[in-house]
């Protein structure tokens, strides 16, 4: 759907998201070297995984450094998620990772509050829709969104800075959002 303003919401917690994604592929790689010496034979599917997952993180991590711009680490979950169900006794733990990655994405995706002229739409995980008539007040001042619901209910969120120079005037929103609000 298309909407009149679209306004995104910084995020915060994608470090967090990253030390964790970090962890798990060095985690990953370390038991797929264990799991392929085990049996007393090298599993030589394991190991290549193994040392794919630490070639892949290390130049993940060194890209980050040079270029300074967001990294996904999904490529490697995808490959630890394949890693643990295919060379290692545990394969459910492919099935926690097809989760995580899942989860990744959602917290690296611009969370994005859409406003129209018949609702507000807060796009989460789940898309919560609300119609004007829920709302007391909603302010855009010195890049903080303000989402007043009558239920007591307040939400308050920086918004993330743009160079787009196709962005809405706060005092044009304003106007706009009033407008929209039930007297």
């Amino acid at each position: 759907m298309k909407y009149k303003y679209v306004v995104i919401l910084k995020k915060t917690g994608q470090r967090a998201t990253d030390l964790l994604s970090i962890l798990l592929t060095l985690f990953s790689a370390c038991c797929f070297f264990y799991f392929s010496t085990r049996n007393g034979h090298p599993d030589y599917g394991a190991i290549a995984t193994g040392i794919v997952l630490l070639v892949g993180l290390f130049l993940t991590r060194l890209s980050r450094a040079r270029i300074r711009h967001k990294v996904r680490y999904r490529p490697l979950l995808v490959l630890a998620t394949i890693g643990w169900s295919v060379f290692t006794p545990l394969p459910w733990l492919g099935a926690f990772f097809l989760i995580l990655i899942f989860l990744e994405y959602q917290t690296k995706r611009p969370l994005e509050i859409g406003f129209d002229d018949d609702r507000v739409v807060i796009n989460t995980l789940f898309k919560q829709r609300f119609d004007w008539s829920a709302f007391n007040n909603v302010v855009l001042k010195d890049g903080l969104l303000t989402l007043d619901f009558k239920s007591n209910r307040l939400i308050q969120k920086e918004i993330a800075e743009d160079d787009e120079d196709d962005d809405a005037d706060e005092e044009e929103f304003n106007l706009y959002c009033r407008s929209r609000l039930p007297n």
